[in-house]
């Protein structure tokens, strides 16, 4: 299948991702996935939301927002409070975050991931996971470093991509022009033992099959795979 940029059907979009992007926040990264750009900062609190306190457990948490220009025509800022897919999204992080995390060995503190999008051209939720997981374990590392935490927190990485059946072939790592005429658009979030999270499949203009699906997951799991080593091998930025 002919795609709009050249690639091949199970190949992705160019992956950069810079390390320590903020220096004021306890782990942080920005990540590039073409022209889709997220920069994901942690922060550590010592607190804990009302159902956890005095259970000794910690919490990991994230907040998703996109910037009025990141996208073609401009995105009204929720001053109001997040919307659904906002809500939405944040939620899918923070879940395929605490997927990788041992809450009960944080004690009660709270890491809240903080994911702006400043370019959107498809898969902003799949980068912020995967930008997330990056931030994530460096403020685990600075924990570990301040002598916060005794015992292992973080139980690996987690990344994430999408798939889809555009023009009746399976393609991964949509772009927005794929992504908005998708006939099947599906969202994979995987931890690095290959343990799915998560996996959103939606039939927009067909339904499919288990072949189909199959199929759609072993691109997921290959792209999520090269995400991964990225990730480990993500330099400081400069």
């Amino acid at each position: 299948m002919p795609r709009l940029d050249g690639r091949s059907a199970t190949e992705m979009r160019p992956v950069r991702i810079e390390r320590g992007f903020m220096k004021n926040a306890e782990g942080s990264c920005l990540v590039t996935i073409g022209e889709t750009k997220v920069i994901c900062t942690a922060t550590v609190e010592e607190r804990v939301p009302p159902f956890l306190k005095n259970t000794g457990k910690g919490w990991v948490t994230a907040e998703y927002a996109m910037i009025p220009r990141s996208c073609r025509e401009r995105t009204q800022r929720e001053t109001k409070g997040a919307g659904g897919r906002t809500m939405e999204i944040q939620r899918l992080i923070g879940r395929s975050l605490r997927a990788i995390v041992d809450t009960d060995n944080m004690g009660e503190r709270t890491i809240l991931i903080d994911c702006d999008v400043l370019g959107a051209d498809g898969g902003t939720r799949t980068a912020a996971i995967t930008g997330a997981s990056v931030a994530l374990a460096d403020a685990v590392a600075w924990m570990e470093k301040q002598r916060m935490i005794k015992r292992p927190v973080l139980q690996g990485m987690v990344a994430a991509i999408s798939v889809g059946v555009v023009n009746d072939a399976i393609a991964l790592d949509l772009c927005y022009e794929e992504d908005s005429k998708a006939a099947v658009d599906m969202n994979v979030v995987m931890t690095d033992k290959l343990r799915f999270v998560e996996v959103q499949g939606t039939g927009e203009g067909m339904t499919y099959d288990r072949v189909i699906l199959n199929k759609m997951l072993d691109a997921a799991q290959f792209g999520i795979q090269e995400l991964l080593k990225l990730q480990r091998e993500a330099p400081a930025a400069t």
